[in-house]
């Protein structure tokens, strides 16, 4: 069996490394907001290259104290994307503001930026692109409109740890983005975590309030904030996995090519991912789309080879929303029929990921 995803390898190859950190924050006798995670904070915002990195407790946090901490609240919209994992959208409501959805380039399933005006309305405060699968959304189109109108750019960058768009790094695209180290991302921690980066130091501050029960210094509250704080423990993992991280980028932009060598004779009838000249992408997913995707992926779990689907029912379509059920977002609809993930991570070997795709072949050959 080929697992979809494993996390295993991830500390068996970095095993002393990461003994080291866990014995090194074991033996200080300090778990929270420490030297750990200002280090971490200081490494991540170096290597993403913004000025503030503030770590947080998940994505989702992320998500949404970057919102609170640009003032976003009760009334106010924000558009987001129709196809996007829906804590992109909880965000939003969690802070009491209102999601607004705009579907998504049939090519690339991030936001299209030409269907902006049709969401935009006198409450609208802020975009989130989401940089969906690894691959960086078209920025500048969007931050052109986002300054016409005087809107936040927070980028959604969960899944994007090392991606770029004409060369710049995501997490440096927008006002602020939200990062996730959920253990199974291209940076993932052994547990839930999450970062905020930015260059605007009275965010980053909020932020940091935000997280911290609102507090700046011990029992002076100044905002109603939460408690959303990662370990210690997590941010000296995160520290090791970040020297690696551009490693194992790599390898899975070698798995990515090995799949499209061995699938390209197949686009007539089968959609491989599409790539913008101007992305480089992390592949933190590999995602095919097929007419038959039931059959595929029943056909492929029959050989040994798990797949997932990210994501079967789009946030509008879910029970979290159903003052939504009848909006219609075409292309992202159609989306969640077809897609199918395949196995990409960094610790598969070539003959896994070519078993993979000659698995993928023989079906779509066989069925069309």
């Amino acid at each position: 069996m080929i697992p979809f995803l494993e996390l295993k390898p991830t500390y068996l190859e970095l095993q002393e490394e990461m003994d080291a950190a866990y014995q090194r924050v074991m033996n200080s006798g300090w778990y929270l907001l420490g030297e750990e995670t200002e280090a971490f904070e200081s490494e991540f915002a170096a290597y993403v290259g913004t000025k503030h990195c503030v770590t947080v407790g998940n994505g989702l946090d992320a998500l949404r104290i970057a919102l609170e901490a640009h003032g976003i609240g009760p009334g106010d919209e924000v558009i987001v994307p129709a196809h996007t994992f829906i804590a992109t959208w909880l965000a939003v409501s969690q802070c009491g503001a209102i999601p607004v959805g705009v579907d998504v380039h049939q090519d690339t399933a991030n936001l299209n930026p030409e269907l902006l005006e049709t969401a935009l309305t006198t409450r609208t405060k802020a975009i989130i692109p989401v940089h969906l699968y690894g691959q960086a959304a078209d920025i500048n189109p969007i931050h052109a409109f986002a300054t016409r109108h005087g809107l936040t750019v927070l980028e959604d960058a969960a899944q994007a740890h090392g991606a770029r768009y004409h060369g710049r790094m995501c997490g440096t695209l927008g006002h602020a983005a939200a990062f996730s180290f959920y253990p199974g991302k291209n940076l993932g921690a052994f547990s839930d975590g999450g970062a905020i980066t930015t260059d605007d130091d009275a965010v980053a501050r909020k932020a940091r309030m935000l997280r911290n029960y609102g507090s700046e210094k011990r029992y002076h509250h100044e905002l109603p904030g939460t408690n959303s704080r990662i370990d210690e423990l997590q941010a000296a993992f995160l520290r090791v996995k970040l020297r690696y991280l551009d490693e194992w980028n790599a390898r899975r932009a070698g798995f990515a090519e090995l799949y499209k060598s061995r699938l390209s004779h197949l686009t007539s009838r089968l959609s491989l991912p599409s790539v913008p000249e101007w992305s480089s992408p992390v592949w933190h997913l590999f995602v095919i789309r097929h007419e038959m995707r039931e059959l595929l992926q029943n056909h492929l779990s029959d050989h040994g080879v798990q797949t997932a689907i990210h994501y079967p029912i789009p946030p509008h379509r879910s029970a979290a929303y159903p003052s939504y059920s009848h909006s219609s977002y075409p292309v992202a609809e159609g989306l969640c029929g077809k897609i199918l993930s395949l196995p990409c991570g960094p610790h598969f070997t070539t003959e896994q990921i070519t078993q993979c795709a000659d698995q993928v072949v023989s079906f779509v050959e066989a069925h069309g």
